[in-house]
């Protein structure tokens, strides 16, 4: 199948063939049809499957395709993104793919100032991209009209979930126009997210184009064990003796992705931390730098790296394990993409068992355990609690011995969701200005 096969418009047929492609991702090749046919869609893809043009192309081609007799511009199509990076993400892919047709489009998120995006809004768009906070601002000094919205999309719904945005999803739904067709992508399906799917969408088609919350059988997985004090000394010595030149690493807490930047820096690696206390500016630059290899490293928590789609990114470092199993499948999935190997490393003290065994149990895989010469771990140490934010020195770890931690105060590490006290609940920073 080519994607002339999928009965899009030469505009869209142009743009699409000036970005190289010809032949459609699986979820491009199943989702399209069925929204060129007017569907509501609930669909399970992960980030890299090629999603983001699975519901733009066709969401282009109706909106070009139906004329409109109203005077002025009005929003007609909504899509909802969890986070900053992600939105200007699709943004880029709405730029991209619609560059030969008459529509404007824009973008709003916080972090940035309101009153540029009010003059856009003013001057009239066909399509909005937008983070829920942010959007709300503007809904409540009613600079933003939502009455004319035909399309209604929710990107990454189950990270919307995570971060809390629910009730403004709720919200955001409660005032559109209730004729509208509605997309909704989720890498995991949860009952949350089944529950959401129920009330947003009507008689959905469905698609899924990997196992839920499976890992990519393109990344090669592996853990290293270690103890929690030595991680920052075995990762430098890791991507220095292997040459490693792009590498995203994940930290629990913004505290230790800072400290481990700051480590990488002092022995003479270039490296970056992303992450929610970041500006957009910083943020942005940071990824900038990291896709054009001037930064070897992006140290990152889960919530800021959600948004990162880097072409055949070669390696994944977990230096701590999350508390929740399912980013894990998230963190990974940042390589591996578009039929491109990848290999994910995990290094893992004994304060972190729980995490590993949940891990595994989700994947339903026994990861590749090995243990490098050198940095053997002290059989003497026991596991302890894994704190949160708690960081020593060493550039962070595990638990309360140099670590930065994500399990509960005080107590046996579980599967429970951060309270929120290091990553704000609204995690996109959306209410700042």
């Amino acid at each position: 199948m080519t994607f002339t096969d999928l009965n899009l418009n030469e505009s869209l047929l142009k743009a699409i063939h000036d970005q190289g492609y010809t032949v459609p991702t699986p979820v491009q090749a199943q989702a399209i049809p069925f929204i060129l046919e007017g569907r509501d869609m609930l669909a399970g893809a992960q980030t890299g499957t090629g999603k983001t043009a699975g519901f733009t192309l066709p969401m282009l081609q109706i909106l070009s395709d139906k004329k409109t007799s109203k005077p002025h511009r009005k929003i007609r199509a909504l899509i909802l993104t969890p986070t900053r990076e992600l939105a200007a993400q699709v943004a880029e892919s709405v730029k991209i793919y619609g560059k030969y047709l008459p529509l404007k489009s824009a973008v709003i998120f916080g972090g940035v100032g309101i009153n540029p995006q009010i003059t856009m809004l003013r001057n009239g768009i066909d399509i909005l991209i937008a983070t829920p906070g942010r959007l709300l601002d503007h809904v409540g000094q009613g600079t933003v009209d939502l009455s004319a919205v035909e399309f209604f999309i929710l990107d990454e719904a189950d990270r919307m979930l995570d971060m809390g945005f629910i009730r403004d999803i709720r919200r955001v739904i409660t005032i559109l126009p209730k004729a509208r067709q509605n997309l909704l992508f989720s890498a995991t399906y949860s009952d949350d997210i089944k529950a959401l799917a129920s009330t947003l969408l009507r008689n959905p088609a469905e698609v899924e184009v990997a196992r839920r919350n499976t890992s990519s059988e393109l990344v090669k997985q592996s853990v290293i064990h270690v103890d929690c004090k030595r991680k920052s000394a075995l990762l430098g010595e890791m991507i220095g003796k292997n040459k490693w030149e792009q590498v995203l690493v994940f930290t629990r807490t913004k505290h230790g992705a800072n400290k481990l930047t700051e480590y990488l820096q002092k022995i003479g690696i270039t490296a970056a931390a992303i992450h929610g206390n970041k500006s957009q500016a910083a943020r942005t630059k940071a990824l900038n730098d990291f896709k054009c290899s001037s930064v070897r490293v992006l140290v990152a928590t889960d919530i800021a790296a959600r948004g990162i789609d880097i072409d055949a990114l070669p390696h994944v470092v977990n230096f701590e394990l999350p508390n929740i199993a399912e980013d894990y499948v998230h963190r990974i999935g940042r390589t591996g993409r578009a039929g491109c190997e990848g290999e994910a490393i995990s290094l893992v003290c004994v304060d972190e068992a729980d995490y590993l065994r949940g891990i595994e149990k989700l994947i339903n895989k026994k990861l590749d355990s090995s243990i490098i010469e050198g940095y053997e771990p002290d059989p003497s140490i026991k596991a302890e609690p894994i704190q949160r934010g708690r960081g020593g020195a060493g550039g962070g770890g595990g638990g309360n011995r140099g670590g930065n931690g994500g399990g509960d105060r005080g107590g046996k590490p579980t599967q429970k969701r951060d309270s929120g006290r290091h990553e704000p609940k609204r995690r996109d920073n959306d209410r700042r200005h």
